[in-house]
């Protein structure tokens, strides 16, 4: 019987770069993202044990409505979705507390409330000895405002998930990504000084790629991982050393 994963965020960067993990690990997965095409696109290259679902997973009213459309058993949920929804956008004002409120909330309910929401609504569907994998950040250690934020505050949640699910033999990780080249996360603004700054950042001295952060979610989403939760396996080059 094929085991079942579930990816928010499926659709591009590291969320692809899972699907294609899973799917090569024998996994039937559900991607799902905002956008279609780019679903569509996960299809055609990873083939007919992937299922597209256009869906905002911050959205409590449209989780609710696809819940019909989500697998009645998971094995593996990966919390991709998120981003830091500061970048492109003009910085609050100085004394602009409505605006400020507004950034935060938007990088809170991105990256945290929808790994929230989604796992709240999969928690009775999670499998024995089941597995979650939450995406973390550097960010969460060097700050970046309400973004940084919410990615501490999924490491926190993260170890009450692991103790809430552990007596069902589930375990709950985050994995936290430094700089990562071939994602839309920074949405063409990369320069190529800051590049530079991050690449002499790391002791690899190379970029991450999506494909190194699949292969850590490849490990706690298998068997081989059981032991392990409550933790964030950090994927950075070492631009960032400690637990």
């Amino acid at each position: 019987m094929r085991r079942t994963a579930v990816v928010t965020g499926g659709g591009t960067g590291i969320g692809r770069a899972a699907a294609r993990e899973l799917t090569d690990a024998g996994f039937e997965v559900v991607v799902i993202g905002r956008r279609p095409e780019p679903l569509a696109a996960v299809v055609a290259e990873l083939g007919p044990t992937v299922t597209p679902l256009s869906l905002d997973v911050a959205d409590p009213a449209a989780l609710a409505e696809s819940a019909p459309r989500l697998p009645a058993c998971v094995d593996v949920l990966v919390n991709n979705a998120g981003g830091n929804t500061d970048i492109g956008q003009p910085a609050p004002a100085e004394g602009d507390l409505v605006a400020l409120r507004d950034s935060w909330q938007a990088n809170l309910n991105a990256n945290l409330l929808s790994a929230v929401l989604v796992t709240e609504l999969l928690r009775p569907r999670l499998a024995e000895n089941g597995r979650v994998i939450n995406l973390g950040s550097i960010a969460s250690r060097y700050g970046a405002a309400g973004y940084g934020a919410a990615k501490a505050a999924v490491e926190t949640w993260t170890k009450e998930l692991a103790f809430g699910l552990g007596g069902r033999g589930i375990t709950a990780n985050v994995v936290a990504p430094g700089y990562t080249e071939d994602t839309e996360f920074f949405r063409g603004r990369m320069t190529d000084a800051r590049r530079t700054t991050l690449l002499e950042k790391t002791a690899t001295k190379r970029v991450g790629l999506a494909a190194d952060i699949a292969a850590v979610i490849g490990f706690l989403a298998s068997p081989r991982s059981g032991h392990v939760t409550g933790q964030v396996l950090h994927v950075n080059g070492g631009a960032y050393l400690g637990g």
